[in-house]
């Protein structure tokens, strides 16, 4: 993992299947689990759900609170 894998969680839409357009932080934890039992997509986008996996299995979510208000300050700043 790398410290701005974080970060993207928080500002990269879900760019395919049922979530298409929902941010990465946001699917929900079934959906993730799915992809856990059923494989992990290749590439950056299957390792930032794998990533995304484990925090939320792991009731972490909150953490990432901090990133959100930053994703969204500079959001709001363009």
């Amino acid at each position: 993992m790398k410290p701005e894998d974080l970060e993207r969680l928080v500002s990269l839409e879900m760019p395919f299947g049922k979530h298409k357009g929902c941010l990465i932080a946001d699917l929900p934890g079934n959906y993730l689990t799915w992809f856990a039992r059923e494989g992990f997509p290749k590439g950056e986008i299957g390792r930032l759900l794998q990533l995304m996996h484990e925090i939320d299995h792991n009731g972490l979510k909150p953490l990432l609170a901090p990133l959100r208000d930053k994703a969204r300050g500079r959001h709001a700043g363009t």
